[in-house]
């Protein structure tokens, strides 16, 4: 590519190709007349009398044949120790040995210098998807928190102080291990695949019919926004292999598509958002009581889908990316 000082650019060059070989000019007065050397003049006509216009464009400078390339052979070897056992450079030199530097080389060049391109669990190449339009697909799951005692949790308070905050809560039990319990809280979450708005609700278990009010109420409010559910993804959850679940999605015109056992990965986005989640509002500060947690969620969550910022997405809020919303058309 021309440099910002270029004295001939493609446009000149070609300027200097039709000169000499359409009107006559020698390449003498060419190289005179564009202050460029003889053979740079001669070069670009040339060129413009072999290839024309397209002839005037900068050429790769890489070579035509690269006899120490790093063999194929070797090159397959590098790229499956990294994928399969996630090695660093200097160890799969050891292995394989090639120099360090090739390795890295190599791995540079399969976009495998970095191993936040290979799946943290299966070592497989990440491979990313999105649906193309809001309500192609909504992905649903349930987070487990353990409730806050009265006075704050350990996490805050430390675990002695936390311990007695536990059992001077009321309604605190003992397991048969004679652990205090305070019970549980299960965040029904969803979140639909293309614009990352997420849509979440608090109860105090994971049944069949807690998720399929959450499902209904759900697909109401992406509906109010303009999104048409069409179809719902989830991980193998009783409450999701239920027939009530089943019956319900036909109800609603939903197709169901559950994830393959033991694979968490497929539902990544919205366990991901579960971890955003737990960082700016489950454990995000410290609160006196569960129910105060619970009344934070709200605001959290009108602040993940109206002004933070994802980077998934392109760096904008998850709200931007639905389509005729309310109030935006006149």
């Amino acid at each position: 590519m021309s440099h910002a000082n270029a004295a001939l650019t493609p446009v000149q060059r070609a300027r200097i190709g039709r000169l000499v070989v359409d009107d006559g000019w020698s390449i003498a007065e060419a190289a005179r007349f564009f202050r460029v050397s003889w053979p740079t003049a001669a070069k670009w006509s040339q060129r413009y009398l072999e290839r024309g216009r397209s002839g005037m464009d900068d050429r790769s400078s890489r070579p035509h044949r690269s006899p120490n390339r790093t063999p194929q052979p070797l090159v397959r070897k590098i790229v499956h120790k990294r994928i399969k056992t996630r090695r660093g450079p200097v160890e799969i030199a050891s292995l394989t040995g090639a120099p360090a530097s090739t390795v890295y080389a190599v791995l540079r060049r399969c976009r495998l210098n970095r191993l936040s391109h290979v799946d943290v669990r299966t070592g497989d190449v990440v491979r990313r998807y999105e649906h193309d339009h809001p309500g192609s697909m909504i992905h649903v799951d349930v987070k487990k928190l353990g409730n806050i005692p009265d006075g704050g949790g350990h996490r805050f308070v430390g675990r002695q102080q936390g311990a007695r905050n536990r059992r001077a809560t009321p309604g605190t039990v003992r397991d048969r291990y004679r652990h205090e319990l305070i019970g549980r809280a299960f965040v029904h979450t969803v979140i639909d695949d293309h614009s990352r708005v997420a849509y979440a609700e608090i109860h105090d278990d994971e049944t069949a019919a807690t998720a399929i009010g959450v499902l209904i109420r759900a697909v109401a409010w992406f509906a109010a926004r303009g999104v048409h559910v069409e179809a719902v993804l989830s991980d193998n959850g009783s409450c999701y292999r239920s027939h009530a679940w089943r019956d319900a999605c036909h109800d609603l015109g939903i197709r169901h598509r559950r994830t393959r056992p033991y694979r968490p990965q497929t539902n990544g986005k919205i366990e991901r958002f579960h971890r955003t989640m737990s960082d700016g509002w489950a454990y995000s500060k410290h609160y006196n009581s569960e129910k105060a947690r619970r009344a934070a969620l709200p605001a959290w969550l009108h602040f993940y889908n109206h002004h933070r910022q994802h980077s998934a997405i392109g760096k904008v809020p998850p709200i931007t990316r639905l389509n005729n919303l309310p109030g935006h058309y006149s």
